[in-house]
């Protein structure tokens, strides 16, 4: 009798221990094959001898407008800029990337912000890029993606070969836009001297004329503005290389709960 029960309780032990260890692999299974989806979109055709991905030329197909999208969007993303507390040290200086995306997670989560909070969040999201997938610096837009969607369970889409009305419909959606840039491009006046060779910010909305944006660069970039033709020039992914930053292709990266 006693064997017998010895018997039961060690399959029992070894179905339990199958049981976890098939968990875990599950677990393990779903965490890593968190992948953003990718969408190339046709890119516009180009109307001048400019060439393609060329920064000093707009093409009539990408700043025609979509007459069935609103005159004007706003959403109410929330505001911190990358450098909460004022400290451009690493990895301030180069967490717009981390600014961008913990402001868009906010404004899903419908949680507070604070200087502190972006503060504390900031080292929390570097830590974990850092020590999970081995970058922090410099990321494109579809390692933000896998970020956003590993780190914080977003669902997360990349967009390539764009266009301004591809901005504006999902603005018009109610979702929060994260663009790359070649950052001097933008020609803002807060940045520090000639602004950052490659950065990253939210449109959160638009008007007749312009891009809003949560611009995380500076503390004045809370709903700033940019005209269309200016911000949507300067969207360019990270190629690798900052003097190649203009050879980026045209990305967003938008998120959803």
């Amino acid at each position: 009798m006693l064997l017998s029960m010895s018997k039961i309780a060690t399959a029992r032990s070894t179905k339990l221990l199958v049981i976890l260890v098939l968990l875990g692999g599950v677990t393990w299974f779903v965490r890593d094959s968190l992948q953003p989806r990718i969408v190339y979109k046709a890119p516009p055709e180009q109307t001048s001898s400019e060439p393609a991905g060329s920064s000093s030329s707009l093409s009539t197909a990408a700043i025609s407008s979509d007459a069935s999208l609103p005159p004007r969007v706003l959403i109410e993303v929330p505001f911190a800029a990358q450098a909460p507390l004022g400290n451009w040290d690493m990895p301030y200086q180069e967490a717009c990337e981390e600014s961008s995306m913990i402001l868009v997670h906010h404004y899903l989560e419908q949680l507070p912000m604070t200087p502190e909070i972006m503060d504390a969040e900031i080292l929390k999201v570097v830590e974990y890029e850092g020590e999970e997938l081995g970058y922090h610096a410099d990321t494109n837009a579809e390692q933000m993606a896998t970020v956003a969607q590993k780190y914080y369970g977003h669902s997360a889409t990349v967009y390539y070969d764009i266009t301004i009305d591809d901005i504006k419909r999902e603005l018009a959606k109610g979702n929060p836009v994260i663009v790359p840039l070649a950052g001097r491009d933008l020609g803002n006046p807060y940045y520090s001297g000639e602004g950052p060779w490659y950065h990253v910010l939210v449109i959160i909305g638009y008007d007749t004329k312009n891009f809003i944006t949560n611009d995380v660069g500076t503390r004045r970039g809370e709903q700033y503005k940019y005209r269309y033709d200016v911000l949507f020039d300067a969207i360019h992914d990270w190629t690798g290389q900052k003097e190649d930053i203009r050879n980026g292709r045209k990305a967003m990266v938008v998120l959803q709960k």
